[in-house]
Formats: C-alpha cells, structure tokens, sequence
C-alpha cells in the first residue's frame, strides 16, 4: 500500500513538472538589450526611450522587476557601435532593441540568431538586413522610419517655403544604404521644382561646417537634412550654421525645429517607439521576427518654426501652415 502511494505522489510529480518548468521560466527575468546610435545626452533619444520603456511597463515589463534592460549608445562612433553590439550579443539578450541603420548593421555581424526589433531604419532590405518587408526571413524585423518617397516631399517643402531657392545641399551619411537611397529621391525630384541639388557629407563636424559655408557663398541656397545617426548628432550645429548664414532648411525630424530650425516633415516617431516596445513582448512571449513582417509609420507629423521663419525674412504661406500638425510661435 505504501509503495503505491510513492507511486501515485511520483506519478503527480512528474504529470506536474512541465507545468513546474513552464511556470519557473515564466518567472524568470528576462533580458533586453538596447543599442542607439545617439549620444546618451541627447534630448530625443532620452525621450524617445522614455516612451520605449513606458510601452514595456503597460505590457508588463517592468525595468528591474520583469526584465532587466541593457542599453548602450553609439554617440554616433562606427567604433563604438561595433564595440557595443559585441557587449549587448555577450549578455545573451532575450531580444535586441536598436534604433538606426548603423546599429542593425553591426548588430547583424554578431549575431544572427537573437531576435532583433529595429526602429527608424530607412531601407532594411537594401541594407541585407531582412529578406523582404513582409516576410523577413531572419533574426530580424521592426519599422520603417519612412518610404523613400517621402525624401522628395522634403526638397518640394523647401521650395513651397522658400521659392527663390534655386540651389540645395543635401546633408547625408554616404556610408549608408539610406543615405544614399534619400539623395537619389531628392535628385529625381530636383528638375520638377527647378532646384539644383549637391550632397554634402555629414561624416564628422569640420567638413560639414566647411561644405556648408562654401555652399552658402553663392546665392538661391537652402539644405535639405536627410535622416541618419550623423545628422541627429550634429543637429546643433546644422540648425546653427543654417541660421547663421540665412540658409532655408527643411529636416526629417521634429527635434532639429524645436531646437530652431525652420521646418520638418517627418514620420510620428513616439509611434516608432510604442510599436517597437509591442513587437518585443510579442517575441518575448515566443513569437519569431521572421514572422513578424516590417510595417511602414502610420502617420507623419509637419512642424513649422515661425519665429525662425521670421528670422530668415520669410512669409510661410497658408496652405503650410493649415497642413502643419506643430507651429512653434
């Protein structure tokens, strides 16, 4: 009789230890890693972020309790973005967060078996890092910072705020599948609208200030800022060599007008950051990025600077300033 009761209690033991197993790795923490190309100072990155986490919390995933969330940033450093890929990769993250097309890249070539949810990637498929937009095959998945298409907006912006601009400067980062994909659009739109457009290379400080200021010798000028990490790092001193050589510039993101420049036209990216936050519970519940197809923003938000607009002498017209989701008075 006594044997049979051991027998029974193991019996129940062991009809109870997957559930045992499932409920132990239920509660165990899990592990995000989190790679920007920003400067960890910078006040939209820190936003942005802010937002990220606080989507995490409504889904239950709470910093310290949950999930233990490592976060590294590039300050826009090729060498430092490497090095840290190769950190977050060796903490055996659950799932990667980056942000940007120079992070993927190198998050890709340390691994390609974590899951990975990007952000503000301009051309995921271009740049190799998923097979297809609805089907992308891989280790990796997440939001489009925008279509091309939207890079010509940007150049036809600037000749609606500015119509004696004749001439452009395109800021971009070369080294980039999306930066050279931005200017090609530009390029394609430059003949309808009667402006001549140039690149100029955002690799480091000193060669944009010099590229600009040579620029701006001649007359008709205006810029055109493309996205990347570069850009985003030398926002301040785009937006100041902008108004101190009275240069019209339309940008791809909200920071740079309400930091003082004049004009923006681009994707609502708090979303970006909320959707992405919802597609790392989705892996961390046991869903595959490869599974997950790549989705484009959902709405785009144009923000006007009138007080910078006064400064350059220039009247925005009406049909902007309806359309306008932000005017900075």
């Amino acid at each position: 009789m006594r044997r049979r009761r051991l027998m029974a209690a193991g019996s129940s033991v062991m009809a109870a230890w997957p559930h045992l197993v499932r409920a132990q790795q239920a509660d165990r923490v899990r592990r995000i890693g989190v790679l920007r190309g920003l400067a960890e100072d910078d006040q939209g990155g820190q936003e942005t972020f802010a937002v990220f986490q606080q989507a995490l919390q409504q889904l239950g995933w709470i910093d310290g309790r949950t999930v233990r969330i490592d976060a590294r940033w590039g300050a826009g450093n090729a060498d430092n973005i490497r090095k840290h890929a190769a950190e977050i990769v060796a903490l055996a993250p659950d799932v990667i967060f980056a942000t940007g097309s120079a992070t993927m890249a190198s998050l890709l070539q340390a691994t390609r078996t974590v899951p990975i949810v990007f952000a503000t990637v301009a051309d995921p498929v271009g740049a190799g890092f998923v097979d297809s937009l609805s089907r992308p095959g891989g280790n990796a998945t997440g939001f489009l910072q925008f279509e091309y298409s939207l890079s010509g907006k940007w150049l036809e912006l600037l000749k609606e705020v500015a119509p004696h601009v004749t001439r452009a400067a395109v800021l971009r980062d070369s080294a980039i599948s999306a930066g050279i994909g931005q200017f090609a659009v530009v390029q394609s739109v430059a003949p309808k609208v009667g402006v001549e457009v140039s690149p100029v290379n955002v690799r480091n400080a000193g060669e944009i200030e010099r590229a600009v200021t040579a620029f701006a010798r001649s007359a008709n000028g205006g810029l055109v800022v493309t996205a990347s990490a570069l850009s985003r790092l030398h926002r301040d001193l785009t937006v100041s060599l902008a108004a101190g050589l009275k240069l019209p510039a339309v940008y791809f993101s909200r920071y740079f007008v309400t930091g003082g420049g004049l004009i923006s036209l681009g994707p609502d990216i708090f979303e970006q950051y909320r959707r992405s936050a919802g597609y790392v519970d989705r892996i961390l519940r046991g869903e595959k990025p490869a599974d997950l197809p790549v989705q484009a923003p959902t709405r785009y938000e144009l923000v006007i600077n009138r007080k910078t607009a006064k400064a350059l002498g220039l009247t925005i017209p009406s049909a902007v300033l309806a359309r306008a989701d932000e005017v900075i008075e």
